[in-house]
């Protein structure tokens, strides 16, 4: 059996949790998610938390257990407090700007980049157009976007321009060798 399916997802006080069969939605402050789990596991509300089970010993609902209960504690940590991703841009001349849902990218293309954001994820520009903040209720979009305008132009092993997450490092290579 999972460990981490095992634990109770407690449930914060302003957020609700709805479950009817196998769809689980939850309210907050932030918004409302809802998911649809897999069917050998089964969610169940006791007091104020939440606890996921496998409704049989099958190993498809011990493979299923531990990543379920994450998903529906990634959905009450959404509506709760929500998701960021930070991404910082470097290189000579490469910068972001953020007008309402669109993401504009100069990062040394002929032509500007230009990203459209879906529903509930919202983009800061910050520190001279250097950093860009993804954030949203939905861990799994927020990251998708953040993958998504990372792979325009991702780090470079030799000068190290490009974007990158905040806290990721870049492994540096030697260049070529003079006389």
């Amino acid at each position: 059996m999972s460990r981490i399916g095992k634990q109770p997802i407690p449930i914060p006080d302003k957020v609700s949790a709805q479950i009817s069969g196998q769809h689980v939605t939850v309210k907050g402050p932030k918004g409302t998610l809802e998911r649809e789990i897999p069917q050998p596991i089964e969610v169940k509300q006791e007091g104020e938390t939440l606890v996921v089970k496998p409704t049989n010993d099958s190993r498809v609902g011990r493979q299923r257990h531990g990543l379920c209960r994450t998903l529906v504690a990634n959905m009450v940590d959404g509506v709760s407090q929500g998701f960021q991703k930070r991404l910082q841009i470097q290189g000579v001349g490469y910068r972001a700007q953020a007008q309402g849902k669109k993401l504009t990218l100069n990062v040394g293309y002929s032509q500007p980049v230009e990203i459209e954001m879906p529903a509930g994820i919202d983009v800061v520009v910050e520190n001279r157009n250097t950093e860009v903040i993804v954030s949203g209720i939905d861990k799994e979009v927020v990251g998708n976007i953040a993958a998504q305008i990372r792979a325009v132009r991702p780090p470079e092993p030799y000068k190290g321009k490009g974007i990158r997450y905040f806290d990721e490092q870049v492994r540096r290579k030697a260049g070529k060798t003079g006389k």
